[in-house]
């Protein structure tokens, strides 16, 4: 146990959004324990933020990372609160609720009611034309087949076969939810990515059920600007949370463009080793870096099988604005995804200027266009001129437009979207044991662990402070 007037050495490896919330809650809670703390952030790359990347471009306001994030999950809404931005926060377009799903090149509205993929609504989903009738039929049978819950994990996409069919598995959730992941269904985690489709059979013996009660639940407990949309954002893009997390830190110090490439027992504690040769003494270290960063580092320490198990997949987007009056078309709502069946390049096409009044002057037009996935990774590394002739491309075929943008930008995330495989809960529960009987004070978290959202990697950063400080009692 340490003394109360020992200063706590702790350095963050990575300074995404996991780190940044992370060291945010290891300074909240050292202040509670009236303890003094010496926080030092290292990265690789030269600005914090990690993934989070807004421009400011003659009046738009471009995503060139993540976009949004989930309004149901607490964890960002309370950061946010934390650090003042509550009024910051915005919601989007109410008159944008459409959703698109294309089939056979043809864009069909989601019916009202699908919540992740799943009809919670069965008059609009048996008129819908994305399915056949049999397809239909298929899904609404979950109401009444018996549940029969797998002894441990299953995957995602089989557990979806098994209660709603095939083609809602493929034509519908399949495009959504991969989305989140860049993954293929079938060889995803089910407890790892979307659990309350497991608790739903469980507690109601019905995927469907289960999702009737969640959204009634959600909808209840929906408080603020979270009331009636599902996405989020902030006013002046999402690196506004990066600017505030950065001020909040101010004491930390920072070790930014240079990489660590090693870690060493030392003394009592840990010696962190930067590829300029400065060494940084440490009494607990949290790494947030990708599984596969992370499993270079503590390999030479400590077993990471797990680690090695976690494939990642990257992609790529490019967004594209445009002059209204040269556009040719109205949008009525937020965009649309695209089946793999489809053969097109692009996954999804979000109207970002429609979704997101924010985000465009009146007279633009801001789309922006995903490539990539775990079966296309080809597609992400083809020239910036290839990829962009390939976008337009496919939105020429599948809105006809032809319209000049008046600029575009391309930003490839390469290894950015982890995999969780079948499992994968119980692989890290294993992982963390070793490393707390092996390595204490070394604690892992980040994207690759618990959830790749926002508002998970937020969580996660809390509960990293939560357990490396509770460990010192």
């Amino acid at each position: 146990m340490r003394s109360a007037e020992a200063i706590d050495r702790i350095v963050i490896i990575g300074g995404g959004i996991s780190g940044l919330s992370s060291a945010f809650y290891l300074q909240r809670e050292a202040e509670r324990q009236g303890r003094e703390l010496h926080l030092t952030i290292v990265d690789e790359a030269p600005v914090l933020g990690g993934k989070i990347n807004t421009l400011q471009r003659d009046g738009f306001v471009i995503e060139k990372g993540p976009d949004s994030f989930l309004a149901r999950k607490q964890a960002i809404i309370d950061l946010a609160k934390e650090l003042g931005l509550e009024d910051e926060l915005t919601a989007t377009n109410p008159a944008a609720k459409k959703t698109y799903i294309m089939h056979n090149r043809k864009l069909h509205a989601m019916p009202p009611g699908l919540v992740l993929g799943i009809p919670t609504e069965i008059g609009p989903f048996m008129k819908t034309s994305l399915l056949s009738l049999g397809g239909k039929l298929r899904a609404v049978m979950d109401l009444f087949m018996p549940a029969k819950p797998a002894p441990g994990d299953e995957s995602l996409g089989g557990f979806l076969e098994r209660r709603v069919g095939t083609q809602v598995m493929r034509r519908i959730a399949e495009p959504l939810l991969a989305g989140i992941y860049a993954g293929d269904l079938k060889k995803l985690s089910l407890k790892a990515t979307f659990p309350q489709f497991g608790d739903s059979e469980r507690k109601h013996g019905s995927l469907i059920k289960g999702m009737m009660h969640n959204r009634k639940v959600t909808a209840a407990a929906a408080k603020g600007k979270a009331q009636g949309t599902t996405f989020l954002t902030f006013k002046q893009g999402l690196s506004t949370l990066v600017r505030a997390l950065d001020e909040a830190l101010s004491g930390a110090e920072r070790r930014l463009g240079v990489k660590v490439t090693e870690l060493a027992k030392s003394g009592s504690g840990y010696a962190v080793t930067l590829a300029d040769g400065e060494t940084l003494e440490a009494d607990r270290i949290v790494v947030t870096a990708p599984a596969f960063a992370a499993a270079k580092l503590l390999e030479p320490l400590v077993a990471c099988t797990e680690l090695k198990d976690i494939r990642y997949v990257s992609v790529a987007n490019v967004v594209m604005a445009f002059d209204k009056k040269t556009f040719g078309l109205d949008f009525d709502g937020s965009g649309f995804v695209v089946p793999r069946s489809e053969g097109l390049h692009i996954t999804a096409c979000t109207w970002t200027s429609s979704k997101w009044l924010h985000t465009s002057p009146e007279d633009k037009v801001l789309l922006r266009c995903y490539v990539g996935h775990s079966e296309d990774q080809e597609s992400v590394k083809l020239p910036d001129d290839l990829l962009v002739a390939a976008v337009r491309k496919d939105i020429r075929e599948t809105m006809g437009i032809t319209a000049e943008p008046m600029f575009t930008e391309i930003t490839r995330l390469h290894q950015s979207m982890p995999q969780y495989p079948v499992g994968h809960i119980e692989k890290m529960q294993s992982l963390r044991s070793r490393l707390k009987a092996e390595l204490p004070g070394v604690w892992v978290t980040g994207a690759a662990f618990d959830g790749v959202g926002l508002p998970d990697c937020i969580r996660q950063g809390k509960e990293a402070a939560i357990e490396l400080y509770s460990a010192t009692k």
